[in-house]
């Protein structure tokens, strides 16, 4: 009985848009890495192939058990993601994986769904105010500990997925004025490594003399503006020995390129400059499936894995770019409005937290494909090669979609 109302009451929309995600993601895994030896696209299908018992086992447990064990799956989530230090593989300079014979398993991407179902448990209790700094403080304790734990491996990339769990606390009660800091400070930073430290204070400066005065005069503070004032002054003059000396060389030459700095078309610019020039050539329509002279060419590095879109840009130009980026923002806003209309809290924000994981990968892998985001390594959902990555992206989505089949049995 609760199998039969799981397939009739299961979001067929979204589950049409993943499963066109994937079938798309794999042709373009099969173009980028036909020429290859080392069977990518076969064992791509394999993976795909397990997603499908994957599923099975996700919507035939109870919607409740993930609620109910939200707090224990996170604590495994946390135990794998720390016993990388001591029994995990090194790949290319980072320790983020379980090697089992050749099979490799990457638990940060299985740590997204864990957390996500940890921040809803925690929100969806009645005595909850985001309001109050201490809540404030624990709610933001659940989304650092496992990037705690992430960015020693090192993987910025999968670390930065997790400040979309930010916007989730945000629409769930959190200050904005968290929201505005981080925007700034990241505004700050980036113009700190453009202009000369001097010049950013007197911007400031300008913006809170501006500010001061347009407020309200029951508002006015000097006496605020000014630790304000000394606050920016202090982060603007540490953004050069944050960058020189805690930032790693390829981080800052990623960064240099980005901003025009530095100009290093064969050396770490080279995967980029590639990419556009792949995506480029595709044109309006492109040049036809599996006749991508850059990707049969392997000019693009990684182009099975992160750079999975200039296959996309190359063989299927602009119009079959743009059909995979409608399909994506149709899974987010699906997710969205299914979220919107959850019975229980705890659901709502699962959704939430599903379509700001999800759409923050996208953004991010396409803006570092197409040149306006440095290279950090964020693989575009059900795209780039990778089981942990397919897997972990399958259980994140069809957890939600359980949970929504299961509203119609919710008070």
């Amino acid at each position: 009985m609760k199998n039969q109302s799981v397939k009739n009451n299961i979001d067929w929309i979204s589950v049409f848009i993943y499963i066109s995600l994937v079938v798309l993601g794999w042709l373009n895994i099969y173009s980028s890495s036909l020429l290859s030896t080392d069977g990518t696209y076969q064992k791509q299908l394999i993976f795909i192939g397990c997603t499908i018992p994957l599923i099975f086992v996700v919507l035939f447990v109870d919607g409740k058990f993930y609620e109910k064990y939200a707090s224990i799956i996170f604590g495994v989530a946390l135990l794998s993601l720390a016993g990388l230090f001591l029994f995990g593989k090194t790949i290319a300079g980072q320790r983020c994986w379980y090697a089992i014979g050749s099979f490799t398993l990457q638990p940060s991407e299985f740590a997204k769904a864990a957390t996500s179902l940890a921040l809803a448990k925690y929100l969806s209790d009645t005595q909850i105010n985001l309001k109050e700094t201490n809540r404030q403080i624990q709610a933001l304790a659940i989304v650092f500990l496992p990037v705690m734990l992430i960015l020693p491996q090192p993987d910025p990339g999968s670390a930065l997925i997790y400040s979309v769990f930010i916007l989730v606390l945000f629409r769930e009660g959190l200050p904005s004025w968290y929201v505005w800091t981080g925007f700034i400070t990241i505004l700050l930073f980036v113009l700190t490594l453009i202009l000369e430290p001097y010049v950013v204070i007197l911007i400031a400066l300008g913006v809170l003399i501006i500010i001061h005065f347009k407020g309200r005069a029951v508002d006015r503070n000097i006496l605020l503006s000014a630790i304000l004032l000394a606050l920016i002054s202090g982060f603007v003059l540490s953004v050069d020995y944050v960058f020189d000396n805690v930032f790693k060389q390829h981080h800052r030459d990623r960064f240099n390129i980005l901003l025009g700095k530095t100009v290093d078309m064969k050396g770490i610019g080279y995967n980029t400059n590639q990419s556009e020039i792949a995506i480029g050539s595709g044109g309006w329509i492109g040049k036809g499936f599996l006749e991508g002279t850059q990707t049969k060419g392997g000019f693009v590095p990684e182009q099975h894995t992160d750079y999975i879109f200039t296959t996309v840009g190359e063989e299927w130009g602009f119009a079959g770019s743009l059909v995979v980026i409608l399909l994506f923002t149709g899974l987010f806003l699906r997710v969205i409005y299914l979220a919107e209309r959850q019975k229980t809290k705890f659901s709502r924000v699962y959704g939430y937290c599903v379509a700001g994981i999800l759409f923050i990968h996208f953004f991010v892998n396409i803006a570092m494909v197409i040149g306006i985001f440095p290279t950090i390594g964020v693989p575009l959902p059900f795209f780039s090669y990778g089981g942990s990555g397919l897997w972990g992206f399958t259980i994140l989505l069809f957890i939600f979609l359980k949970m929504d089949a299961n509203k119609v049995n919710e008070w």
